[in-house]
């Protein structure tokens, strides 16, 4: 059987069920940049930082443009690269500059593509240059300011979670992402699972830090301090701090041991419970149409 091929950087690539072509392009080993694209969400194609050109100069977007047989492109010509370092500029000119300060140094997409393209300098004024905080809730902190509207946080919140606590308000330049009535998030319908914050490449929306709280709670002499850990907890720290596939649970309770806890439990057993009890009620829902 005859097999469909299309030419990726001279570089023929066969194409094999790919619904787009920016999975061909990774599938050939080529990291093309994205901003908006996640394969479990819908596309939205806001960002255009994975455009490619084609062999008579047109331009298509990569994560939206279905691959075909014969197809020739190139992801990495002068003009793509002049391209997308413009987009970069202009991201960065609307978007508040605290890198030092912010919790997704080091961590951030926007500052990670920007060294990439080797930006040392922003032509645009910035009207974005101070911290918009929205810190009502209770598991998450928002930044508009820090917002590149994406719409990341927007399809996970609606299209995985169901929720739909956040979307985009407004148009134009005046275009943001809110909750109802633009009223807190503290004060919607968001229930904190906090995939928002999992998926935002910058720290306009990310996991509430209450680390100031707990070591003034640990300075006082009359407080005894209990760590519950759940189960994935230890690999997810193992991960953090590069022990790969290990089980940390022993550095993790002499950790906090040092730290001043006083008592730490393992909630393993209450886990297991917790899945079968699930697990019961997902049967139940698929028996009766649930």
């Amino acid at each position: 059987m005859n097999k469909e091929f299309m030419i990726i950087d001279n570089i023929p690539v066969a194409i094999n069920g790919e619904k787009n072509l920016l999975e061909l392009i990774r599938k050939a080993g080529i990291e093309l940049p994205t901003f908006c694209y996640y394969s479990e969400l819908s596309v939205y194609g806001a960002c255009r930082m994975c455009m490619v050109e084609n062999k008579w100069g047109g331009m298509e977007a990569a994560c939206s443009t279905p691959p075909r047989n014969g197809m020739e492109i190139y992801t990495n010509t002068p003009r793509l690269r002049k391209y997308r370092k413009m987009i970069l500029e202009l991201l960065l000119s609307n978007h508040c500059g605290e890198c030092t300060t912010c919790d997704k140094n080091g961590k951030c997409k926007l500052q990670e593509l920007a060294a990439r393209f080797d930006i040392h300098r922003v032509r645009f004024d910035n009207p974005k240059s101070k911290p918009c905080i929205d810190d009502s809730s209770v598991s998450i902190t928002r930044d508009a300011n820090k917002c590149i509207l994406c719409g990341d946080c927007v399809r996970v919140c609606n299209e995985v979670q169901n929720v739909g606590a956040i979307d985009f308000a407004f148009r134009g330049s005046k275009m943001k992402v809110a909750c109802s009535f633009d009223k807190p998030i503290g004060e919607s319908n968001c229930v904190g699972c906090g995939q928002c914050a999992a998926v935002c490449p910058t720290g306009a929306i990310i996991i509430k830090n209450d680390s100031h709280n707990l070591w003034k709670e640990l300075n006082q002499e009359d407080t005894i301090a209990v760590a519950q850990i759940a189960p994935a907890v230890r690999v997810a720290v193992a991960k953090e701090f590069g022990y790969n596939g290990e089980n940390v649970m022993g550095k993790i309770v002499a950790a906090l041991r040092r730290i001043g806890f006083n008592y730490i439990f393992d909630t393993s057993t209450a886990a297991d419970l917790t899945v079968m009890e699930e697990s019961k009620e997902f049967a139940d829902r698929l028996a009766n149409g649930g």
